[in-house]
C-alpha cells in the first residue's frame, strides 16, 4: 500500500491562523526525526500567518510524555490547538504497541475533556528507515500535515466557541 505524500495539500483549503494560538509538544526522543517535524510543522504554521509570537514550543522527553504535556498547557493557558510530535520506532519487544495506544488515546482524553484539538503527529514505524521517509524523505513530513490539521480544527473550534 502506498503512503501518500504527508506534505502535500492543498493551500487554498486551509484557514489563515492569523488569530490562532497554536502550541507545539514535540518529544526528544528519536530527535533527528522529531525535530525536522517540528521545524516543519513550525514554518508550516507560519506559512499560513500564525504570528510567532502566538506559537509555543514545548519539548518532552518522549512520546509518554505527550500526554501529561498538553493537559498541563491547556490546563493553565488557552490555545486552538495542540499539536504533539513524538515518534515510536518498533524494537525488540512489543513496548512501541503499549505506547503508540497509550499515547494515541491518551492525546484523545485530553482532547475530549479540554473541548480543544490536540493532534497526533506521532509516527508509528517500523525502522529508522520509514521514519525518516515521513520526517522530510520520500513521503513527506508528518510535521506539515499535523500543523494543517491543526489550523483546520482550530478553525472549526472556533465556529463552536
Amino acid at each position: 500500500m502506498a503512503t501518500r505524500d504527508l506534505s502535500s495539500y492543498r493551500a487554498d483549503e486551509v484557514p489563515s491562523g492569523k488569530s490562532f494560538r497554536i502550541a507545539v509538544i514535540t518529544s526528544d526522543w528519536n530527535e533527528e526525526i522529531t525535530h525536522a517535524m517540528e521545524k516543519a510543522c513550525l514554518d508550516t504554521l507560519i506559512h499560513h500567518e500564525v504570528v510567532e509570537e502566538n506559537i509555543s514550543v514545548i519539548h518532552v522527553p518522549g512520546s509518554y510524555e505527550l500526554t501529561s504535556a498538553a493537559q498541563m498547557l491547556l490546563e493553565t493557558s488557552e490555545q486552538d490547538a495542540v499539536v504533539c510530535i513524538g515518534c515510536i520506532i518498533k524494537g525488540e519487544t512489543p513496548h512501541d504497541v503499549y505506547l503508540a495506544q497509550a499515547v494515541s488515546q491518551g492525546l484523545t482524553q485530553v482532547s475530549i475533556d479540554y473541548s480543544t484539538p490536540v493532534l497526533f503527529g506521532v509516527l508509528t514505524t517500523l525502522d529508522l528507515q520509514q521514519a525518516k521517509e515521513r520526517a522530510g524523505g520520500r513521503h513527506g513530513n508528518k510535521g506539515v500535515e499535523a500543523a494543517v490539521t491543526a489550523l483546520r480544527m482550530a478553525a472549526l473550534r472556533r465556529k463552536f466557541i
